[in-house]
Order: structure tokens, then sequence, then C-alpha cells
């Protein structure tokens, strides 16, 4: 194969890979405004009738405020499950971006000189494997927060103790030795695969490269997810900063320095909001 069609081959990798990560980072974001809009069948209380709240039937009451209204079920939590793996699917899937890129370009690469890797979804498919054990524990910290009656109905703190301790505790891990370790794995995907081992060739390689790659950026950005709680889980231009934070602290030139000075907002914002509670 020349080296113009290999090149247009790569170009035409790239962007297949690019949309496809677009359509799930798309895809994944509809499901979540979607289910912030839908309602839950009555609740009926033992006299046999739904039950009102401020005049209005639970029916027309959005699910999250259901949820903070009434015991959950197996159903409910499931469901409440696949809220956080595809929200977490949609956030990340931006600043995984790069690496999955990568990944595909020298694949395509080895595989034109007949030395293939394994598929990029094994890549891809290990690493959203890490962020979906992340999602159900938050699902499990949701289940808590709201047994204690202490999430609003945009799944948001209602408790400025508990709000301005998330904050504190977010800002001081941006300064860890953990996070910084975390963070430069993050920020150098060729470097991440050369210290792991190289690319990989079979599937199970692939998917377990993809995973501790993804463990690696679940112990970055986990600290500002849980930042979710406090603004609301439900609340897209809380959700849309954390994205945008995220993405300048992986992508940024002075990563450090950025994730620093998050930290030091947080930080201040949360002792605060302590003060003030």
């Amino acid at each position: 194969m020349s080296d113009t069609a290999l090149e247009a081959v790569l170009r035409r990798d790239r962007l297949v890979t690019a949309v496809a990560l677009t359509l799930v980072a798309i895809l994944a974001w509809g499901y979540v405004a979607w289910f912030g809009t839908i309602s839950m069948p009555p609740v009926l209380t033992d006299t046999g009738m739904d039950m009102r709240m401020d005049g209005h039937s639970m029916a027309s009451q959005p699910m999250d405020m259901r949820l903070s209204s009434s015991p959950w079920s197996v159903t409910d939590l499931l469901f409440l499950a696949a809220m956080w793996t595809t929200m977490m699917v949609g956030m990340m899937t931006p600043s995984a971006a790069p690496m999955i890129l990568l990944y595909a370009r020298v694949g395509r690469s080895a595989a034109a000189q007949g030395k293939p890797f394994a598929s990029t979804a094994w890549f891809a498919a290990g690493y959203l494997l890490a962020w979906t054990g992340f999602a159900l524990v938050a699902t499990g910290a949701q289940w808590g927060l709201q047994q204690l009656a202490l999430l609003g109905p945009m799944m948001q703190s209602t408790n400025r103790l508990l709000g301005g301790g998330i904050l504190v505790a977010a800002g001081i891990y941006q300064f860890t030795p953990l996070k910084n370790a975390c963070l430069g794995q993050c920020r150098a995907p060729l470097n991440f695969i050369q210290e792991h081992g190289g690319f990989r060739r079979d599937a199970a390689g692939s998917l377990r490269l993809g995973l501790l790659h993804g463990l690696y950026c679940v112990g970055c950005c986990w600290a500002l997810m849980v930042l979710l709680f406090v603004g609301g889980v439900m609340n897209p231009v809380w959700i849309a900063g954390i994205v945008a934070l995220v993405l300048v602290e992986k992508l940024a030139p002075a990563a450090r320095w950025v994730s620093r000075g998050a930290g030091a907002l947080l930080l201040g914002a949360g002792v605060w909001v302590l003060a003030t509670a």
C-alpha cells in the first residue's frame, strides 16, 4: 500500500471513530435529558387513591421527585444505574476521544502492515467498563442520600453541611499526589500505552488496557463527578460545567495549574458554604 493510500485510510479511520464517539455522546446526553422529563405511574396509598403533591398527581411528577417521595424498588435502582452509566458515558467520551483515536490510528497502521491489533472497540469497552463501576457506586450513594432525605427533586444536596463538605473534599483532592499521577496518565495517551506494555493484539488484552486507562481516569475525575450531588445530577448547566473542567484539565497546556486553580475555588466555595450553614 502506498504512503498516499495509507494516509487516506488513516484519515477515514479517524473520521469513522470520531463520528462514532460523537454519536455515543449525543445519544447518552439525549437519554439523560429524556430521563429528567419522564413521568412514572401513580403511587397509590393504602386507601387506593393516588398520592397528591401540591394539588397534583404524583403521576405528573418526574421520576427523580417520585424517588424522593416513595421507597425504591429494584426497578428504580436499575433505572437509576442505567441513568448514571449513560451519563458517565456522555460526560467522559469527549475527554477519552484523543486516546481512542490514537488507538484507532495506530491500529489501522499496524493492520496495513499485516500486524493487526485487537479492535478499538475492545479498548473503548474497557474504558467505559471502569466508568460503569463508578456509576454503580454513585447509584448506591444516591440511594443512601435519598433515604436520609438529603437530596432534592433535581438530585442536589439540600443540606449545606453535606454540600459544603463535598466541595471541600473535591477541592482538597485536586492538590493530592494521586490526582496528579492519574491526571498525568490521562494527559499522555502514547506514554500510557508505552508504560503499560504497548498495544494489544488480543481482545482480552485490549479490554484490560482500556479498563486500566479508565481506572486512571476515574482516579483523576471521581471527585469532580461527586460534585453532581452539589449542583444537581439532573442540572444540565452544572453537568456541562463539570465536563468543561474535565476537558480543560486533560487538554490544556498548564493542566496542573488549571487543576490547582479549580481546587482552590472549590475549597473556598466549600468553606464559605460551611461557614454560612
